[in-house]
């Protein structure tokens, strides 16, 4: 009887391990991108991180939307904030919440791979084989399928290839306000791997394809790896002393009270209230 109940517990110990074996195999397959990435020092969270914050960047804009971002640095240079919805606590959206202002954390699973951010709602890249929904409503990260590829044929996936639709705005590129266009109808394809030389470095390359563009505009991001982290987590709304009365933008002194950004800015209106 011993014997028997023996032999029934190492035929069910074996039973257990078979799903657990199956998952390390599928595991495999993926590559290792566990840890927190972050922007690499001394770069900064502009659009293009290999040229120079402002008008460096040279965005292929249309006459129309170059215009709108000069307007945007101008009232920037001049106390105001421009075409940046951030201040306003907007979600920074898609491309720019991959500038990685804070770090983020990408999880592997078969079927969705999550970027999880210190200051943002997770973005889910679907790898499950689905197709574009017809009636997704739109939000700041969009909605991300993608799929993994093998491309050196040896049963590994080397890269992950997605492909990011209905994003709404208000959104900007980067925080001088570098603008998308006002239909909505921007998307973005990614490609993201691992350096073949350093496995604590990855590269996203990243293509815009927007209306406000004359051609689809390619950057690379460069992320380090951090295989020991300390998260923390960045509420925008928190410390953001900006009140906005119409279309203007004011600041919270340390007492509470208004206070212009520019000098000559005019007080809000307030003829709903008793005049002294």
């Amino acid at each position: 009887m011993r014997i028997r109940n023996s032999l029934g517990a190492v035929v069910l110990a074996a039973a257990l391990a078979l799903p657990i074996a199956a998952n390390a195999a599928d595991d495999s397959k993926y590559p290792d991108m566990q840890g927190q990435w972050t922007r690499p020092p001394g770069v900064g969270i502009q659009a293009d991180p290999t040229k120079p914050r402002g008008t460096p960047q040279q965005p292929p804009l249309t006459t129309e939307y170059q215009a709108l971002w000069d307007a945007s640095i101008a009232d920037q240079a001049n106390g105001g904030q421009g075409n940046d919805p951030l201040y306003r606590c907007f979600p920074v959206g898609m491309p720019r919440v991959m500038n990685a202002v804070f770090p983020f954390e990408i999880v592997i699973t078969p079927n969705i791979t999550y970027l999880l951010f210190d200051a943002s709602t997770p973005r889910r890249i679907y790898t499950d084989g689905r197709d574009w929904p017809k009636d997704q409503e739109p939000n700041f990260l969009g909605y991300s399928i993608g799929k993994w590829v093998d491309e050196k044929g040896d049963g590994r996936y080397s890269a992950l290839e997605a492909e990011t639709r209905f994003v709404r705005g208000p959104h900007s590129y980067d925080d001088t306000g570098m603008p998308f266009h006002r239909d909505d109808q921007a998307s973005f394809k990614e490609r993201f791997h691992l350096d073949p030389a350093n496995p604590d470095i990855l590269q996203v390359e990243i293509t815009t394809y927007d209306h406000a563009l004359t051609r689809p505009w390619m950057v690379t991001r460069t992320y380090r790896r951090n295989r020991n982290p300390i998260w923390f987590q960045n509420n925008c709304v928190e410390d953001n002393q900006h009140v906005q009365i119409g279309k203007e933008d004011y600041l919270l002194d340390a007492e509470g009270l208004l206070m212009p950004v520019r000098k000559g800015q005019a007080p809000p209106d307030l003829r709903h209230f008793k005049q002294p």
